[in-house]
C-alpha cells in the first residue's frame, strides 16, 4: 500500500527534526523567532531530508538584518540562480550596514580590475580590538619578538582569538559556494543559538565569498545563456580568470595569479590561524583534510595532527546528522604545496578543504554516481546514494553545515590551537638547530642575475625574508654524494642567503629543496606535480647549507629585488647586453623598438664580461632612455668602447601572433602570463580565425601554438561537434563578461583543414610555428615536422618531474646563453624520435648488430666467419645515438623519395640526459625508455620551422629558467637556417 502524502510529509518533516533530538550541542535559541517563509523554502528546495541538518533546517529572523533573499530575490541555493560577484558583494556589505558583527573590507583586485572582498564576523567587542589582536597574533607568528619567551606566548595567547579564514569559488563552475557563505554569514551574525554565539565570542569568522571574480562573472553569464535558451547546449567556461582556468589552484608556489596574493596577503595580515577553501567535484562532501600518502615533506608534524584532529571530527558531528556521503582520508595526496589552501600549511597555519557535490550551476539534476563515487570502503562507511536528484540547496545544507560544527569544534579549543600556531612558528625559526638546513645560499652571478632577481620576486611574495652577504663567507656543506664527507665552500659577497631562522622559512624550504617521489610508493596516483624545486627549474645555482656557521656572516636584507640586476655600466656608444637565458631580454628589442640592434653569431670577450651568442649589440638610443629600459627588465647592459669583431646580424621586433584554440584556454594561459609579465606584445587569435586567414606570413612572423591540454590533432582540427546549436561566446546584454579576451558567434568550428594549409603556408613562406606537448603532437601528426615522430615511453613513469637535459646543437640559436645542462618540468616524459626520412620506415628489423650478434665462431664481440669461401669485409654500420637519426648508407638513399634532404632535416636541440642523471626532482621510474631522447626539435618546412618542445618551457610560472628557450627562438624566428651541430662535450 502506497503512503499517503500527508505520512510522507509528517515523515519528512520527523527527519528534518531527528538530529536535533540526538545532538543538543547545537541547540536553537526557544526565544528567537523563525523566519518562517525563508525556513519553508530550504526545505522546499532541499531534495531529500538527509540531505540537511538541523543547523541550517531552518533560517532565524531579525528584524533590521536583512537576509539573502533581499538581494537574491530567494533562498541561497534556490533553483535558476546564481549571483553575480557584485550582488554577492552587495549583500555582505548590506550586512556590515545592519550589524555591528559584521565589516567588509576590499582585500585587492584581479587581473581585469575586479574587487576582492574579506568579511570578518564576531561580536562587536572582538571586531573593534581586531587591529591589537593582529598585533599580539604577529608576535605569536614571529616569536623573536618576544625574545621566544614562552610566559610572554601564554599571556598573548590568553589574551587573544584565532581567526579562521574560509574561501569560496577559485574554481568557477563550482558555484554554490558564494550563496552558502551569504546565508552563513547571516546564521553568524544573527542566530542566538548557544554555539553560535560562543563562536562569534572566541573567534573571528572571516570569509572570501569568490575568489576568483573574473571567472565567477563569466560562469554567471553562461548560466543565464543557458536560462534563455532552454534545451540548447550552452559553452564550457573558456576562460575562467584572465589568465588560467582550474590551475588558478595551483598558483601557491610560484603566487603569479592577483586572485593568490590578495588571499595570502590578507591571511598573513590577519595572522589568521586557518585558511579553509570549498570546491564541488565529490559526493557529497569530502573532507580532504586528513588526505592520503605521502603528506608534505617539510610541513611540522604538529600540522598533521591537526588534519587528522579537525577533519576527522568533522566527519564525525556529520554523521551525527544521519547525512550521507561525507568522508574524510580519500586519495588525495598532501604532497604539492601548489593548493590555495597550502597557503596556510606553508606559513605556519592550517589548510583545510571541502569538495562538495555540485552540478555546475543552480539547475535541480537526477545525477548518476560512478561506483566508485558510491562504494563503500573504509574511510566512507556511509557512502553517497547511487541515483539522487540534486539540488544547490543540497549543496549549500552540506556546506553551511560541515562549516558551522567545525568552526564551533574551533571555537571550543581556541587556546589549542594558538598554542599550536606559536609551537609551529617557533620550531620553524628553530630549524637551523632542529632538523634544518641553515640557509640556502644563493650564488653572486651576474650573469644570472635577471633570474635571480624572478626568483627573489617569488619568494618575497611569499613573505619570505632575503639576505645579502656583506662579505664573503666560507662553511661547510655536504658531499656530493650521502657517502661523501662535507666540504668547505666560499660563498662571495653579494650572494643571496635565504636564512631558515624567520617565521615562513618552511615554504622558503619546500620551494628551494629536492623533491623525491620513491618508485614503489604505495600512492601510485600522484595527484599532482611530484616535484618543483625552484632552485633547478631557475636554473640557477643554490646550495643547501646545514652548516649554523652562515647565520654569523655579515648580511643585510634584500628590500627591493629589482636593485639586484638593471645596471649599465662602462663607457662607449656601443652597449652589450649578455644573452644568459633571462626572461625579459626580448622584451628589450619591443621597448627600443627602432633602435638599431644587432645580436652576435659568435662569442666574445669585453674586459671580464662574457657575451655569448645571441647577445645583443645597442647603439641609437638616449642614455637615460636605456638606462630606464635595463632597470625595468632587470637586465645589464656593458657601454662598450671598441666593436666586437664578430659577426652578427640585424635584429627587428618580430610580429608575434598566439593562437589558441576554442577548446581549452588554461594551459596556453600561462604563456601569455609570462609574455605579457615579460613586455612581449601579440596578437591573440584563434584557430578559426587560421581557417579565415589565407595569408599569415603577411601579418606575422612567429605564430605561438602553446599547449591546449591532451587535444589530438583531430580534436584540433574538427573542434566541438557541430550537429547540434551553435554556442557563441561574445559580449552582449545578456553576457557582457564574455567575449573580452577574445570572442567568436559560434566556439564549436575548430582550424579545419584550410587552416591547416594556411599554417603549412605560413611555415612554408619563413614564418616559425612554436609548439608545446599536445600542439607538437599536432604538428607531427599533421605533417608540419617531417622526420619528427613520438618516442615511445615504454614503461617510464614521469608525473610532473624535473628532469635533467643536455643541449645537443650548441650552436642553435634557441641555446644561445645557456650551458651544457639545463633542468625541464617533464608532465609525462614526452619526447621525440627524428629520422632522415619521411613517412614509415619500412621492413622489419630483425636484429639489432649492435646489441647483438648471430650464433657462430667467436666471441660475443668477434664476427662470425662463413665457411669455404675469402671473408668480405661488410659496410661499415654507423651506431646512433638515442637522440640521432638513423644514418642512411647509399642502399638506402638509392632512388628513395622519402629522403629529407640535408637541409630540411630535423635538428635536435636538447634531449634528456642518461638515465643515471636524468632526475633532478620528483618521480621518474624506469627511465631507460626515454633516456638521452630528444626533448626539443627544430623541424623544417620550406623556408621556415617548427620547433617542438616535449617539456613545457613555460608552466605555471615556475620554469622561469626555460622561458629563454622560446624568447630565443622568437628573437632568432629568421635565423633559424640548418646548421652543422657543434660535436657534444662529454
Amino acid at each position: 500500500m502506497r503512503p499517503s502524502k500527508l505520512v510522507l510529509a509528517l515523515f519528512g518533516a520527523a527527519l528534518f527534526a531527528h538530529g536535533q533530538t540526538l545532538n543538543s550541542n547545537y541547540a536553537r535559541d526557544p526565544n528567537q523567532p523563525i523566519d518562517q517563509q525563508y525556513t519553508d523554502h530550504i526545505k522546499k528546495y532541499t531534495t531529500d531530508p538527509s540531505f540537511i541538518s538541523p543547523l541550517v533546517n531552518y533560517l532565524p529572523a531579525s528584524k533590521t538584518v536583512p537576509t539573502p533573499a533581499k538581494v537574491l530575490g530567494d533562498v541561497s541555493g534556490a533553483p535558476d540562480m546564481l549571483p553575480y560577484a557584485e550582488d554577492v558583494y552587495k549583500y555582505f556589505r548590506m550586512l556590515q550596514d545592519s550589524s555591528p558583527r559584521v565589516k567588509v573590507y576590499s582585500i585587492g583586485h584581479t587581473e581585469e580590475g575586479r574587487e576582492m572582498i574579506a568579511a570578518a564576523i564576531a561580536d562587536p567587542e572582538l571586531l573593534a580590538g581586531a587591529k591589537e589582536n593582529k598585533a599580539r597574533l604577529a608576535q605569536l607568528a614571529d616569536p623573536r619578538t618576544i625574545n621566544f619567551d614562552d610566559a610572554k606566548a601564554r599571556d598573548l595567547i590568553d589574551h587573544s582569538y584565532p581567526v579562521y579564514y574560509i574561501t569560496g569559488t577559485i574554481h568557477s563552475p563550482e558555484t554554490g559556494a558564494p550563496t552558502a557563505l551569504m546565508e552563513l554569514a547571516y546564521r553568524l551574525a544573527v542566530d542566538d543559538a548557544p554555539y553560535i554565539k560562543f563562536i562569534r565570542s572566541h573567534m573571528i569568522v572571516l570569509i572570501t565569498p569568490v575568489v576568483e571574480v573574473d571567472g565567477r562573472d563569466r560562469m554567471v553569464d553562461i548560466y543565464k545563456w543557458h536560462k534563455a535558451n532552454p534545451g540548447k547546449d550552452w559553452p564550457r567556461l573558456l576562460y575562467w580568470g584572465h589568465y588560467v582556468a582550474h590551475d588558478n589552484n595551483r598558483d601557491a608556489m610560484a603566487m603569479t595569479l592577483d586572485l593568490t596574493r590578495n588571499v595570502l596577503d590578507t591571511y598573513l595580515d590577519w595572522h589568521a590561524q586557518v585558511l579553509h577553501d570549498l570546491h564541488e567535484s565529490v559526493p557529497f562532501l569530502y573532507d580532504n583534510t586528513v588526505g592520503d600518502g605521502p603528506y608534505n615533506a617539510w610541513v611540522d608534524p604538529a600540522l598533521a595532527d591537526e588534519w587528522a584532529e579537525l577533519g576527522w571530527n568533522n566527519v564525525a558531528q556529520m554523521q551525527s546528522f544521519g547525512m550521507p556521503g561525507v568522508f574524510t582520508h580519500g586519495d588525495f595526496d598532501t604532497w604539492s604545496p601548489g593548493y590555495l589552501m597550502f597557503l596556510a600549511g606553508m606559513h605556519n597555519g592550517i589548510s583545510r578543504l571541502y569538495e562538495t557535490f555540485g552540478n555546475g550551476g543552480a539547475d535541480t539534476e537526477k545525477r548518476i554516481l560512478t561506483p566508485e563515487e558510491y562504494s563503500r570502503t573504509w574511510y566512507r562507511q556511509n557512502p553517497p546514494l547511487p541515483v539522487v536528484t540534486w539540488s544547490q540547496r543540497n549543496n549549500n545544507n552540506y556546506e553551511q553545515s560541515a562549516l558551522l560544527t567545525t568552526i564551533s569544534y574551533f571555537s571550543r579549543n581556541t587556546h589549542h590551537f594558538l598554542e599550536n600556531f606559536y609551537v609551529k612558528s617557533k620550531r620553524t625559526i628553530q630549524k637551523p638547530a632542529l632538523e634544518g638546513p641553515a640557509a640556502y645560499v644563493i650564488a653572486n652571478d651576474e650573469a644570472h642575475a635577471n633570474r635571480i632577481v624572478e626568483l627573489v620576486k617569488a619568494l618575497k611574495r611569499q613573505h619570505v625574508e632575503i639576505q645579502q652577504l656583506s662579505s664573503a663567507a666560507t662553511c661547510t656543506v655536504p658531499g656530493e654524494k650521502r657517502a661523501d664527507k662535507p666540504k668547505p665552500e666560499n660563498f662571495a659577497a653579494g650572494s643571496l642567503v635565504v636564512r631558515m631562522d624567520q617565521p615562513y622559512a618552511r615554504v622558503a624550504d619546500a620551494l628551494l629543496d629536492r623533491q623525491f617521489w620513491a618508485p614503489d610508493d604505495p600512492q601510485k596516483h600522484p595527484y599532482d606535480d611530484t616535484g618543483w624545486s625552484f632552485s633547478e627549474l631557475f636554473n640557477l645555482k643554490v646550495t643547501r647549507v646545514p652548516d649554523t656557521a652562515i647565520l654569523k656572516a655579515d648580511m643585510k636584507p634584500v628590500d627591493d629585488p629589482a636593485s639586484l640586476a638593471g645596471k649599465l655600466e662602462g663607457s662607449g656608444s656601443l652597449v652589450g647586453v649578455a644573452n644568459t637565458g633571462q626572461t625579459t631580454l626580448l622584451a628589450l628589442v619591443y621597448k627600443l623598438k627602432g633602435a638599431n640592434i644587432q645580436t652576435v653569431d659568435k662569442p666574445f670577450d669585453a674586459g671580464d664580461k662574457h657575451f655569448a651568442p645571441g647577445s645583443l649589440m645597442i647603439s641609437g638610443v638616449p642614455e637615460e632612455t636605456l638606462k630606464t629600459a635595463l632597470r625595468d627588465l632587470s637586465l645589464d647592459g656593458v657601454s662598450l668602447s671598441v666593436t666586437p669583431t664578430v659577426p652578427a646580424h640585424p635584429v627587428n621586433a618580430p610580429r608575434i601572433a598566439f593562437m589558441h584554440t576554442w577548446l581549452a584556454t588554461q594551459t596556453e594561459g600561462w604563456w601569455r602570463y609570462a609574455f605579457d609579465t615579460a613586455g612581449v606584445p601579440y596578437d591573440y587569435i584563434s584557430t578559426q580565425t587560421v581557417a579565415k586567414q589565407d595569408d599569415l606570413r603577411s601579418k606575422y612572423d612567429v605564430i605561438v601554438f602553446a599547449p591546449v591540454s591532451r587535444a589530438s590533432a583531430s580534436d584540433i582540427i574538427n573542434g566541438t561537434p557541430t550537429w547540434n546549436n551553435a554556442m557563441p561566446w561574445q559580449k552582449t546584454d545578456l553576457t557582457p563578461n564574455l567575449g573580452r579576451i577574445d570572442s567568436t558567434d559560434d566556439i564549436r568550428p575548430g582550424l579545419g583543414y584550410d587552416g591547416l594549409a594556411h599554417l603549412k603556408k605560413f611555415v612554408e613562406q619563413g614564418g616559425l610555428l612554436i609548439t608545446c606537448e599536445d600542439t607538437a603532437q599536432f604538428a607531427i601528426d599533421t605533417g608540419l615536422a617531417p622526420g619528427v615522430s613520438i618516442a615511445p615511453a615504454g614503461d617510464a613513469r614521469v608525473v610532473g618531474t624535473v628532469l635533467n637535459t643536455v643541449f645537443v646543437a650548441r650552436e642553435h640559436p634557441v641555446a644561445n646563453g645557456y650551458d651544457l645542462n639545463l633542468p625541464v618540468m617533464s608532465a609525462n616524459g614526452m619526447a621525440f624520435n627524428v629520422s632522415n626520412t619521411v613517412g614509415r620506415s619500412g621492413g622489419r628489423v630483425l636484429m639489432d648488430p649492435y646489441a647483438e650478434r648471430p650464433t657462430g665462431r667467436g666471441s660475443a664481440e668477434e664476427n662470425d666467419e662463413p665457411q669455404g669461401r675469402r671473408i668480405t669485409e661488410a659496410e661499415p654500420l654507423q651506431k646512433q645515438q638515442a637522440w640521432e637519426a638513423r644514418k642512411l648508407n647509399e642502399e638506402q638513399m638509392r632512388n628513395n623519395p622519402s629522403v629529407i634532404p640535408p637541409q630540411y632535416r630535423p635538428e635536435v636541440i636538447l634531449r634528456f640526459a642518461d638515465a643515471k642523471t636524468m632526475l633532478l626532482s620528483g618521480l621518474l621510474d624506469k627511465a631507460s625508455s626515454i633516456a638521452e631522447h630528444a626533448v626539443v626539435v627544430d623541424a623544417h618546412l620550406g623556408q621556415g620551422n617548427v620547433l617542438l618542445f616535449g617539456n613545457n618551457p613555460i608552466y605555471r610560472g615556475e620554469t622561469i629558467g626555460t622561458y629563454g628557450l622560446v624568447f630565443n627562438a622568437i628573437l632568432n624566428f629568421d635565423n633559424l637556417a640548418p646548421r652543422a651541430g657543434a660535436p657534444e662535450k662529454k
